[in-house]
């Protein structure tokens, strides 16, 4: 909080962006999962336990749609992490310039349910995720979870995602 005259609030201690790449392989899906969830604990975020299962479940099925979908042009996928005081932010990249959507479940299928798995999640916990494009062409996917998600996949606030293409 700023009063009047006062020097800017620093930033809390867990507060950051953090961004690294890995192969568009297989083998990078847990990795990136446990990534994310050491930095969590090594920042101390203060964020529920439900929220960080959440949060994992989201970056396991963003990777994975890039290794399966993304990796003859992306051989390369980046994630990134942005915390805030109250929220969460998880982004995968990769430089395929299909945007996908998040479809109603088709039963007939026995995939295709990653991104409307994403989408559910956030919705319940309040937070909000879309799909951007990049400047080289390729598309960003993200998804912010606030700290203290309902218990009981109540959605606070409505998920209320920005102007961009929402899932």
């Amino acid at each position: 909080m700023e009063s009047r005259g006062s020097v800017p609030a620093r930033p809390l201690s867990y507060e950051g962006v953090w961004r690294f790449t890995a192969p568009a392989v297989d083998a990078s899906v847990p990795r990136a999962r446990h990534a994310v969830r050491d930095l969590l604990v090594r920042q101390r975020v203060p964020v529920r336990g439900t929220v960080v299962q959440a949060l994992l479940l989201i970056v396991s099925e963003l990777v994975t749609n890039s290794v399966r979908h993304a990796a003859l042009l992306s051989p390369e996928i980046g994630v990134e992490v942005a915390i805030g005081a109250e929220w969460v932010r998880v982004a995968v990249e990769d430089n395929h310039p299909y945007r996908p959507k998040a479809l109603e479940t088709d039963h007939a299928q026995t995939g295709g349910r990653g991104l409307l798995l994403v989408r559910e999640i956030t919705r319940e916990a309040g937070g909000s995720c879309a799909v951007e494009h990049t400047a080289g062409g390729g598309k960003i996917i993200w998804a912010t979870l606030p700290f203290l998600a309902p218990v009981g996949g109540a959605p606070a606030g409505g998920g209320v995602t920005s102007p961009r293409q929402a899932l």
